[in-house]
């Protein structure tokens, strides 16, 4: 790769992910990469004819290169944005979504009166919604749970750098004995594996080959697996007044809704910015 400024850089890597991704998204991704490695934004690439360092090249070649495998760019990075914080992700965490962000923010409008509430994030990965619950509710008690450990260890860290105080444990909300010790919650939030493994064939590449299964797939071919096992859990660790809010499968929200509906539960679906069914509210 010969010597180029940072502009030249971001034309370049441009015009090669457009084999990958269309030009809008091949556009945003390489304007990322190159503001990461160079540290100029858009303005000062155009007034800028610094060239790039011998270490700055190479580091956008192995970018490139990753990236034109469908690597995630926030893996190639090693970091997103969510909530107004820039978070560490890997391959043993999902990237956090703009959608996550909306349940949050419907989840802080709805209790942010509350004094002192007990909240529980169900597959925490990231931690990304334990974090932004804590960072909008500092009077809150969190928990978040996960059955992976390198998925929490990331979590960990996350927090860490964010100096937010969260309880990380490892569990399986599938394992109901496990989940006994845990005390009363007054909110149970969750964005739980909600695809079914013979969905696979519709799943992109960039997701299939590097996000982890275990937080996208259910284990048994039913996608409310995991929405059943949050509901038993609601009916014995909900506190009273408690409720739910859980992140959905556009394609099997309205049957979401009907299960805790049918287990006596009042619901509301809410839509994303997509204009898809993608949440739910539970309450008794």
């Amino acid at each position: 790769m010969n010597s180029m400024t940072a502009r030249e850089a971001f034309l370049h890597l441009k015009t090669r992910l457009t084999s990958v991704y269309d030009s809008n998204e091949a556009a945003n991704i390489a304007d990322w990469v190159i503001e990461d490695i160079t540290g100029k934004g858009r303005l000062e690439r155009l007034t800028s004819g610094n060239e790039l360092t011998g270490e700055m090249r190479q580091r956008l070649q192995k970018a490139e290169a990753e990236l034109l495998q469908h690597r995630p760019v926030q893996y190639v990075l090693g970091k997103c944005y969510f909530a107004g914080m820039e978070l560490k992700v890997n391959e043993q965490v999902l990237i956090p979504r703009p959608e996550t962000e909306e349940l949050v923010e419907w989840l802080v409008q709805t209790v942010q009166q509350q004094q002192k509430p007990n909240i529980i994030d169900i597959g925490t990965g990231s931690g990304c919604i334990a974090l932004s619950a804590k960072k909008y509710l500092p009077s809150a008690r969190v928990t978040a749970i996960d059955i992976s450990e390198k998925a929490l260890a990331v979590a960990k860290e996350n927090a860490v750098r964010y100096g937010l105080d969260i309880d990380f444990l490892k569990m399986d909300i599938l394992n109901t004995s496990a989940l006994q010790e845990l005390p009363l919650f007054d909110i149970i939030v969750s964005n739980p594996p909600y695809i079914s493994p013979d969905e696979k064939d519709s799943i992109q590449p960039n997701v299939l080959d590097y996000e982890p299964h275990s937080a996208l797939f259910v284990t048994d071919n039913d996608p409310l697996q995991f929405y059943k096992a949050i509901a038993r859990f609601g009916e014995t660790h909900l506190a009273e007044n408690g409720c739910i809010f859980c992140e959905l499968h556009r394609d099997h929200a309205r049957a979401t809704r009907e299960l805790f509906r049918t287990a006596g539960w009042h619901t509301e679906l809410r839509r994303d910015m997509q204009q898809n069914n993608r949440m739910l509210y539970c309450r008794r």
